[in-house]
């Protein structure tokens, strides 16, 4: 059972998406938030497996209350936006976001990206990626914290990652290098673990922040 918890400051929003969410066998709404803090409240209580999160709210934002939670819970963040080119896309995925979902999106939209998210894979939208590839450019130069880290992978698993970080699914990466699905699965949570992320999402934020995939490779 995947345990959610709704965070936003219109009613109507958390009513419709907990309507969506509860007729599914798999999915349950564990609490709804009105504000940024009380997310936090709420998440640091109920350990939610995925947090739905909006980042336009009163007395905590969403960016502040997604760095709050994943400092104390083991949790996954599903950012809530009104457009796919909203200016919080680079510093949600900073903060340690798995994802993005517009407020318009079919209520079938909404489930599978729930469980896209509480299943480890990030949920980028081509538009998004574009952006964040845009302010990785307008960054400049690698980090050398994450220079220093990348050294631990070996060749295959930076291979790896730099094709995650190319937006490819697992299936996509097996066939690019003629290996199973589940090496590729394996390899995946290898770089994981040694780069210290939680996520595909903050892999690729990994990648363009080493200087591994740099915007326009």
């Amino acid at each position: 059972m995947i345990r959610v918890l709704i965070a936003d400051d219109q009613g109507m929003v958390r009513a419709g998406f907990t309507a969506y969410l509860g007729t599914q066998p798999d999915i349950e709404v564990t609490g709804e938030a009105a504000d940024g803090a009380e997310a936090v409240a709420l998440a640091t209580e109920l350990a939610p497996d995925v947090v739905l999160m909006d980042v336009r709210m009163p007395v905590m934002d969403g960016l502040a209350a997604t760095r709050r939670i994943l400092a104390e819970v083991p949790t996954r963040i599903l950012i809530l936006t009104t457009f796919d080119l909203d200016d919080y896309v680079y510093e949600a995925l900073r903060a340690g976001a798995s994802g993005f979902l517009l407020k318009d999106a079919s209520a079938q939209q909404l489930v599978e990206a729930v469980r896209v998210v509480a299943g480890g894979e990030a949920l980028l939208a081509p538009t998004v990626t574009r952006r964040l590839i845009a302010e990785f450019a307008r960054l400049g130069a690698p980090r050398s914290p994450t220079v220093r880290r990348l050294r631990d992978l070996t060749e295959r698993e930076t291979e790896v990652l730099a094709l995650i970080a190319q937006g490819l699914s697992n299936a996509e990466i097996a066939a690019r290098l003629v290996v199973s699905e589940q090496t590729v699965k394996t390899h995946v949570g290898r770089i994981l673990a040694k780069l210290g992320v939680r996520d595909r999402a903050q892999a690729i934020v990994f990648a363009y922040e080493s200087g591994l995939v740099r915007p326009g490779s």
